[in-house]
């Protein structure tokens, strides 16, 4: 949908996302499967199939998003907004728009994520936190020695995507607590530039951690889906 502020067809879906995209619909499929023949009578498999068909769609919202923040990240080259052209300072708008966009949505499809998981796999996280996170769920898989084969995946997976995730975090939290992320570089300028001109964040290195992020939502979601289908099969 978004190629086409970049004058690019509509995209077609391959390597990671494709294969990530694939599992998630097999797993839908099966639950959509279970349901047909009256195999749901409590209704959870329903939930579920929802659960996962709005997953997808979050997945393909958040590679649009992280592909347009790079996208126009490339054609900002000034060091400095007050350096801008007005064209080049509306690319840089955009990008920070969609940017913004791609790592609220990163964290955002991970909690939903972590929802799924805590039902599917009967893990009652709510018991011990009202308010939980996927990492929270996954920190309650390994403390409570649970799918194991699993928790062990995305654990090696978080350690690996730790930094650039910390940062994407950070940025995050920033965004929803405190103020617009892209001003807290402003902030930490104006205590030793005062009147000068702000140099631009480093739109490169953020652009590079969203992509580090992408992979760990790749790998993540490959992971639980594949392992959720060996699950439902034995439950069906």
């Amino acid at each position: 949908m978004l190629r086409i502020l970049f004058d690019e067809p509509p995209r077609k879906s391959e390597g990671k996302l494709l294969k990530t995209m694939e599992i998630m619909e097999r797993f839908a499929s099966m639950l959509h499967g279970s349901i047909s023949k009256g195999q749901d009578r409590e209704h959870k498999m329903k939930k579920y199939e929802i659960w996962t068909l709005g997953l997808i769609v979050s997945l393909d919202e958040l590679e649009q998003s992280q592909y347009a923040a790079r996208k126009l990240a490339d054609k900002v080259t000034s060091p400095s907004m007050e350096s801008m052209s007005a064209e080049e300072l509306l690319n840089y708008h955009r990008h920070v728009y969609f940017d913004k966009n791609a790592f609220i949505r990163l964290f955002a499809l991970l909690d939903k994520l972590g929802t799924l998981m805590n039902e599917l796999f009967d893990l009652h996280t709510e018991r011990f936190k009202v308010h939980f996170s996927y990492f929270t769920v996954l920190r309650g898989m390994r403390q409570r020695n649970l799918h194991t084969r699993l928790g062990s995946g995305l654990e090696q997976l978080k350690e690996q995507y730790k930094e650039p995730m910390g940062r994407l975090r950070k940025r995050r939290n920033t965004e929803i607590h405190y103020m617009n992320s892209e001003l807290q570089d402003d902030l930490q300028q104006s205590y030793s530039a005062y009147g000068e001109l702000h140099r631009l964040e480093n739109l490169k290195e953020r652009c590079a951690d969203l992509a580090q992020g992408m992979e760990l939502i790749y790998g993540t979601l490959l992971l639980t889906f594949d392992y959720a289908c060996n699950h439902m099969r034995k439950q069906i």
